[in-house]
């Protein structure tokens, strides 16, 4: 019985240690450290993980795509047959909601009008066929400039 008590503190340490990785795991600062399949923006969003891909070059506001593939939190592709969902994108004070739709393996498209602005956020809703839908915000191309300040020391 003294040694199953003995147990009891580090059992309770070890699931701590496990749980708060975990969850590290998927924070957004962690997703900003990792390189991106197609060169965009990764995110969770309850059982997935989202990548945006936004137009990089745009410095006026006209027609750019938009694109998110969706993968669970292993890396597999999602099929998105049957998917569809929204990006609200704000950059600068012009505001765009953009409809997304099935475009292949694990993708969603759709064209909007923006800027690619420092400063862009976006939020990005997709519903996956008989799933709930899933959120997550976005600062697509924030991620962009730091890379590029790193990079001139």
């Amino acid at each position: 019985m003294k040694s199953l008590k003995a147990m009891i503190p580090v059992a309770t340490l070890l699931a701590a240690l496990f749980t708060g990785s975990a969850a590290f795991a998927h924070s957004d600062e962690y997703l900003d450290t990792q390189k991106a399949p197609n060169g965009g923006q990764l995110r969770m969003a309850g059982a997935y993980h989202f990548e945006l891909v936004v137009a990089k070059d745009s410095k006026e506001a006209k027609d750019n795509p938009v694109t998110v593939y969706v993968t669970d939190h292993a890396g597999a592709k999602v099929p998105t047959v049957g998917a569809g969902g929204t990006v609200t994108i704000l950059a600068g004070k012009a505001k765009s909601t953009v409809s997304l739709a099935p475009d292949g393996d694990n993708r969603l498209k759709g064209v909007g009008k923006y800027a690619s602005t420092a400063d862009m956020k976006a939020v990005v809703s997709v519903t996956v066929a008989g799933k709930a839908a899933e959120q997550a915000r976005f600062t697509p191309l924030a991620v962009v400039m730091d890379e590029h300040a790193e990079h001139k020391h």
